[in-house]
């Protein structure tokens, strides 16, 4: 069993990405892990981030605008390996990781700790563009299933790695007042298909939210809420994100 699924064991998974620069960034994954969360997401920057709404939109752009590369972000994780131990897993776009050269990004995912990566724009008849480079490397490929994936569910979550990102609702990430998604069946086809842990993301925010998915699955997955949080507060936003991650877990 891979280091991301067993985290699931533990409880449910809270995971998150960053700006306004690397510094904060650092500081508010180890406020994040210091508060409870079992596994955080990195989000890498770029240009047309096609999965994400206009919270997650700004903050690419802070970033890239603030001078973030890919090569800077491998550093900040090599950096925050000296103390984190939780999975860390990177979510970015299908064309970050071809500029950068599939083996070469999958080889240094190894080397600094990264133990999962999210590609939003990958389909899943297409995941054999990276499969080979992760499997070479030990990098779970995360798979994703939407409200739309109906009778491709169970092919997924039977060749599913890590976890399963199952997506909460149509349209992109961000905060929702409301989820409508039949979730409950997306989740039973998903147990009746593989053994491996899944989380729910796109539009939780509240500690009820993240109650109501985790009921549901194995875990909950907060994004935009937390880079609200890094848009509100900027530098001195990690106290605050410590803060929300201790109230998501105790509603858990």
């Amino acid at each position: 069993m891979s280091k991301i699924s067993t985290a699931f064991e533990k409880g449910k998974a809270f995971i998150t990405c960053g700006d306004p620069d690397l510094a904060t960034t650092a500081a508010a994954v180890r406020a994040a892990a210091q508060n409870g969360a079992d596994l955080i997401e990195l989000g890498i920057p770029f240009s047309d981030p096609t999965a994400e709404g206009p919270v997650i939109q700004a903050a690419n752009v802070r970033a890239m605008k603030g001078g973030v590369t890919t090569d800077r972000i491998f550093d900040l994780v090599r950096e925050l390996r000296r103390d984190v131990t939780i999975p860390l897993v990177f979510m970015t776009y299908a064309n970050v990781v071809f500029s950068y050269g599939s083996r070469r990004f999958l080889a240094n995912c190894r080397e600094v700790g990264i133990d999962g990566l999210i590609l939003p724009d990958v389909p899943y008849e297409e995941k054999e563009e990276f499969l080979p480079f992760c499997r070479e490397y030990g990098v779970d490929l995360i798979s994703l299933i939407a409200p739309t994936s109906e009778n491709r569910i169970a092919r997924i979550a039977s060749e599913a790695e890590g976890f399963l990102y199952i997506v909460s609702s149509l349209g992109v990430t961000g905060m929702r007042s409301e989820i409508t998604t039949d979730l409950a069946s997306i989740v039973r086809v998903v147990r009746q298909n593989t053994a491996i842990p899944c989380a729910i993301g796109f539009g939780i925010s509240t500690p009820e939210q993240a109650n109501r998915m985790a009921g549901l699955s194995d875990g909950a997955i907060v994004g935009s809420a937390i880079i609200k949080l890094l848009e509100q507060y900027g530098t001195d936003a990690p106290e605050h994100i410590g803060a929300y991650v201790r109230q998501v877990k105790a509603a858990l």
